[in-house]
């Protein structure tokens, strides 16, 4: 069949790029109805993006729900065939709840599933990669492998309440965070320290293999070693990176997992894996392996501006934080004079030194950082904890310190005996801290004047950032408990950093370097 391209959208031609690549590549077109019972999704809100399902009663009484996933259709709608493969493409919108709203999203990819071995893993990660390159030539595929990964988390020895707060410092390459865990926890010195060698090797799979090998040793992984370091060989085509902070749910996915990137989209385009746990929690005993292409992020690609190409942008907050992180940053060698002189710019440029800064306010920074406006970025941790960016937390600077903290009038007595109410602008971190010591709170979200609200009435207590206690003495305040501390971190887009992996970590290890020299 020829097609007219002058009467395809964008989107239209991805897809039917994609669609003709599975099926050249012996993958049949698998269909399948907008509804599922809502039985199957409720049994396995772990595997979905959201929570938030779509739902409505048939003329028969059953709760139904528009799709939210498409992989756990295709194998509950399937039949098990011992010793056979089966290969299906799809191409279907989904239902999903984003930014407070559910929006229908086209996803196209594929699954093979039954007796998969090493050759299926590769056909997969090659139709993945393949995938990638039609869509854009610059596309990075990144790799990791959770069983690995999971038998580094487990040589820590921590308790098993604190594993998803290891994965999710692992996710965030969050060095800093993992030793606090295992340093605070009673974890074991050397696994720690391999887990942290384990999440600092990265890179194309050229350099990674001539490292990775000795790790894989001392990680005590030679079985699934041995398997990964094949597969790594034996990819030959495309931008293949190896990352082990690309992370999935251990409930559902082992062995090799990976996200593809493009330019100029701030979020993965492509996302896959080994999922055999979720084939036996729908009483699956055959293996399985799939990716999906997420075609609604694909129309916000840009091609990279000849002018833009290599600068490093870098989103400061204004007031006295910025202008010492700035200092620090012009000493690591990305100096920007025209940020010092007297206007009201709020963009400055060194073309000398393919840095360009932005002030924003405090509070945003983050955002500019998750969505790609920046590709790295100084935010407090207060701000991280609270919003939770999906961004890279690289280092911790050491300055802006302070406290968050629960305080209150200075004769103020904690009944437990009745709901404490708690004025914050801060409702998740006071959340989870009223959480963990099992105490029942009223949360009244404020966005100024917290200290004013038990001097009304408002509250009983208040928690906030504590820098020196001044306010707080002088309006007879005190306080109680000390939730923990903030400081400045350096955060980084999970995409730009696959595009500008020498900037930011030549940024990050010289930033490093000021920070050691302070303390």
């Amino acid at each position: 069949m020829n097609l007219d391209d002058a009467l395809l959208t964008r989107e239209e031609k991805n897809v039917w790029t994609l669609k003709k690549l599975y099926t050249d590549h012996g993958y049949r077109s698998y269909r399948m109805s907008k509804f599922e019972e809502y039985d199957l999704y409720a049994g396995n809100k772990d595997f979905l993006v959201s929570d938030h399902v779509l739902t409505f009663t048939d003329p028969n009484g059953k709760l139904m729900a528009l799709k939210p996933d498409v992989t756990l259709s295709i194998i509950k709608n399937s039949r098990e065939e011992p010793g056979q493969i089966q290969r299906v493409f799809y191409s279907e919108n989904v239902y999903r709840a984003v930014g407070g709203a559910f929006r229908e999203m086209l996803q196209t990819g594929l699954e093979c599933f039954g007796a998969i071995g090493e050759a299926e893993m590769l056909e997969v990660l090659s139709l993945a990669g393949q995938s990638l390159r039609a869509l854009s030539s610059a596309g990075v595929l990144t790799l990791s492998h959770l069983s690995i990964l999971e038998k580094a988390i487990d040589a820590l020895g921590l308790p098993a309440r604190l594993r998803k707060a290891v994965l999710r410092a692992v996710e965030e390459k969050n060095l800093h965070e993992i030793s606090a865990l295992c340093r605070d926890n009673g974890g074991d010195e050397g696994a720690c320290r391999r887990l942290r060698e384990l999440v600092s090797c990265r890179g194309p799979v050229r350099d990674v293999l001539e490292t990775l090998p000795g790790l894989l040793e001392r990680l005590d992984c030679r079985a699934e070693g041995e398997a990964f370091l094949r597969l790594l060989s034996s990819l030959t085509e495309g931008e293949i990176h190896v990352d082990f902070s690309v992370v999935d749910d251990l409930n559902y996915y082992n062995g090799v997992v990976f996200k593809g990137f493009v330019p100029g989209i701030p979020d993965p385009v492509l996302s896959g894996g080994r999922y055999d746990r979720l084939m036996r929690r729908l009483h699956r005993a055959s293996g399985a392996v799939g990716f999906a292409v997420y075609m609604n992020v694909l129309d916000r690609m840009e091609e990279t501006n000849g002018e833009d190409a290599g600068y490093l942008n870098v989103a400061l907050p204004k007031g006295r934080l910025g202008e010492k992180v700035y200092d620090m940053f012009a000493r690591a060698g990305f100096e920007c004079p025209a940020i010092l002189e007297e206007n009201r710019k709020l963009i400055f440029e060194n073309p000398e030194k393919k840095v360009r800064y932005f002030w924003v306010k405090p509070s945003d920074v983050a955002i500019y950082v998750e969505r790609g406006a920046a590709d790295v970025g100084v935010a407090g941790k207060d701000i991280l904890l609270e919003h939770e960016p999906a961004v890279y937390e690289l280092l911790d600077l050491k300055t802006g310190k302070c406290r968050m903290a629960v305080a209150g009038p200075r004769n103020f007595a904690d009944d437990p005996g009745r709901t404490l109410r708690v004025a914050t602008k801060f409702s998740r971190i006071a959340q989870r801290y009223y959480q963990s010591i099992g105490r029942e709170i009223d949360i009244i979200s404020l966005n100024g004047s917290i200290e004013i609200a038990p001097i009304l009435g408002l509250s009983d207590v208040i928690v906030d950032i504590v820098e020196t206690g001044r306010t707080l003495k002088e309006n007879d305040l005190e306080v109680k408990t000390e939730i923990l501390p903030i400081s400045a971190r350096l955060i980084a887009n999970r995409s730009s950093y696959e595009f500008k992996t020498r900037q930011i970590d030549g940024l990050t290890r010289e930033l490093s370097r000021i920070v050691e020299e302070k303390s």
